[in-house]
């Protein structure tokens, strides 16, 4: 079966957002180009690694010999984007993501796979047997962003994931709406 790829080289917008109150938030990396959208749902963790390995790529260039690049130290001010999401769809939820950069481009490559699809009556054990590396995804989301569009997708990604619940200070918990009891670990 051949693989649809939701390919995006140069987005009009590529943002992380949710929906729902903090606690119960589902996350989506949402990318638009003209008239064609994609929301795919991830994890509150993979969107936060994501940011962190962005930065982690574009701070890196930018220590290059004479920034080759060009890229931003912080998010240029014209390329923020604090917009709600566009109505969602959901295209699939994200498995596997990979990363990367493209010289030629200069732009940085998020790639985006779902979850492999799973029997109800399989378990995780037999899941990971029956894994191989010649497996292909159905689909795909394929995101070229230029390294200004990263810095600020990386800013507002950081600030999404930060918008949840308070932590307590005791217990390094999130606290609910509803109320904490705090889980002290054994000493």
């Amino acid at each position: 079966m051949p693989t649809t790829v939701h390919e995006f080289a140069w987005p009009d917008r590529v943002v992380v957002g949710t929906i729902g109150v903090p606690g119960s938030r589902t996350f989506y990396l949402q990318v638009r180009s003209g008239s064609q959208l994609v929301s795919i749902a991830l994890e509150k963790q993979q969107s936060a690694l994501l940011a962190e390995k962005i930065d982690e790529i574009l701070d890196e260039l930018g220590t290059l010999d004479g920034n080759p690049f060009s890229v931003p130290a912080s998010t240029p001010i014209e390329l923020v984007d604090n917009d709600q999401l566009e109505p969602v769809q959901e295209q699939f939820r994200t498995g596997a993501m990979s990363l990367g950069w493209d010289p030629a481009t200069a732009q940085v490559v998020i790639e985006a796979y779902p979850l492999p699809e799973a029997d109800d009556d399989a378990t995780l054990e037999d899941d990971a047997a029956s894994f191989d590396d010649d497996a292909e995804a159905s689909e795909m989301l394929l995101v070229r962003m230029p390294v200004g569009t990263a810095r600020a997708f990386t800013k507002r990604t950081r600030e999404v994931v930060g918008a949840g619940r308070p932590i307590c200070v005791i217990c390094g918990q999130p606290i609910d709406a509803d109320g904490h009891t705090c889980a002290l670990p054994e000493v």
